[in-house]
């Protein structure tokens, strides 16, 4: 719930996934901060820690059935360089201690006359990825909220890869940044250690809860989510709709809601938001704070930013940002809903050096990129911005296209000049409602409700 003043508006962020025709019912109970002297904190045990994360992944990530969609691959100029049929198995063990990890993907198809199904299909399931438990989750996973991170891991090609993850209702955006190993212009490659880490290739997906099925090899699959799905079985509220128009200035808008987020000396920490601030409405700069900003601006409500190049002792932000729903048309099924926005932003750090014991000017290595923090926002619209004209929002907007076919790809490699030090992971949003802040000062993730 998002305690919003004194009363309490449910928010489906923190509502677990059902088929598309079915409401969404959520099925875990509270998380409470761990307590201690009667002081509210963040778990005080890496027990606590682990019991924490488990609980988060496997009801918002580790669901029963598969996560299927496109995964389109992105190059650094923003072009679209190819397109797989996939699904993520994540599915946990009868006793939920374990989740097994696997992808599946579709080699073959032919499409019925049935606009969700393919009729006729050959799925090809990889060999198992990983077997999580409470215990190995934490090597590559972090969690805040429907926000997820994986990594930031060392690929054996050298490269560094970060996934972030949102997920709402049925429906989960999956982003996955790669930075590969780069030398400054004039420095032979490989002739030193690298210098830098550089954005080559970004994989995104949007991806819908489907029934698993994990025996089959041939036969009919839901697959992806498709157009022609929504238009004949428009999903309800708590769900999202990934094709659909989402005009420039909707971006723009006052936002309240709850934050979760992370750092490795504060732990987790719940916020309640009753209005975002300038500096921390990201998600309406399309081209980021800095021109050292790689972004992309996709159809349906996604934007995805990270760092042009990663260097040594500068930590990067890498960002995704979601608008699952849409304000209620009146006299629709969706009459009174409020237009949802979901963030997630997790702030890396890679090549810091390992220095000889013996010689202080000698290095001997990198330790392995790691996350410096993490944060998730849920937000809904509670009004306009005031003393801003349409044109000023439009303007404000600039970079963000839709394409009515649902298939344009746009890509701007300019940015403002703004500075550097006003990002989103340098919070200033807190609570200023004294009952609100009381109910926060007794359990911060009061203003979660998860």
């Amino acid at each position: 719930a998002l305690l919003l003043g004194s009363s309490i508006a449910i928010c489906n962020a923190f509502l677990t996934s059902q088929p598309l025709h079915q409401p969404v019912v959520a099925r875990h109970t509270t998380t409470n901060l761990h307590v201690s002297s009667g002081s509210p904190d963040a778990p005080k045990t890496d027990a606590e820690d682990k019991e924490l994360q488990w609980d988060l992944f496997t009801r918002h990530q580790a669901l029963d059935g598969e996560w299927w969609g496109n995964w389109d691959t992105y190059d650094y100029m923003g072009d679209r360089v190819g397109s797989t049929v996939a699904g993520v198995s994540l599915k946990p063990d009868k006793e939920g201690t374990s989740v097994e990890h696997k992808h599946r993907i579709l080699s073959a198809s032919t499409q019925s006359d049935c606009n969700t199904c393919f009729s006729s299909s050959e799925v090809t399931t990889m060999p198992t990825i990983a077997t999580y438990t409470p215990e190995t989750l934490d090597r590559r996973h972090r969690c805040a909220a429907v926000g997820m991170v994986v990594g930031p891991s060392l690929l054996k090609s050298g490269a560094m890869s970060t996934e972030l993850a949102l997920r709402h209702g049925n429906g989960r955006v999956r982003v996955t940044f790669q930075h590969a190993p780069v030398w400054e212009r004039g420095v032979e490659p490989g002739s030193c250690p690298p210098q830098g880490l550089k954005l080559f290739r970004a994989v995104v997906s949007k991806e819908r809860l489907r029934d698993s099925n994990d025996e089959m090899t041939e036969g009919t699959i839901q697959g992806p989510p498709s157009a022609d799905e929504e238009k004949e079985s428009p999903p309800l509220p708590g769900n999202p709709r990934f094709f659909r128009p989402v005009p420039p200035f909707d971006w723009h808008a006052k936002w309240a809601g709850t934050s979760w987020t992370w750092g490795p000396q504060t732990g987790d920490r719940g916020w309640a938001v009753e209005e975002l601030e300038d500096a921390d409405a990201w998600h309406g700069r399309p081209t980021g704070d800095t021109s050292g900003v790689w972004s992309l601006r996709l159809p349906g409500g996604v934007l995805i930013q990270c760092p042009r190049v990663i260097v040594s002792g500068m930590p990067g932000i890498c960002r995704l940002a979601w608008m699952p729903e849409s304000e209620g048309k009146i006299g629709t099924v969706e009459d009174g809903n409020k237009a949802k926005l979901l963030r997630v932003e997790a702030s890396v750090s890679a090549l810091e050096p390992i220095i000889s014991d013996d010689d202080d000017d000698m290095m001997v290595g990198f330790y392995p990129p790691s996350l410096s923090s993490l944060r998730t926002d849920m937000m809904e619209k509670v009004g306009e911005l005031e003393g801003a004209t349409l044109e000023e929002r439009e303007r404000a907007a600039e970079g963000y296209v839709f394409s009515p076919n649902e298939e344009a790809e746009t890509k701007d490699t300019t940015s403002p000049k703004m500075d550097a030090g006003s990002t989103s992971s340098q919070r200033t949003s807190a609570p200023i409602d004294e009952k609100l802040e009381q109910q926060i000062a007794e359990d911060p993730r009061n203003a979660l409700d998860l």
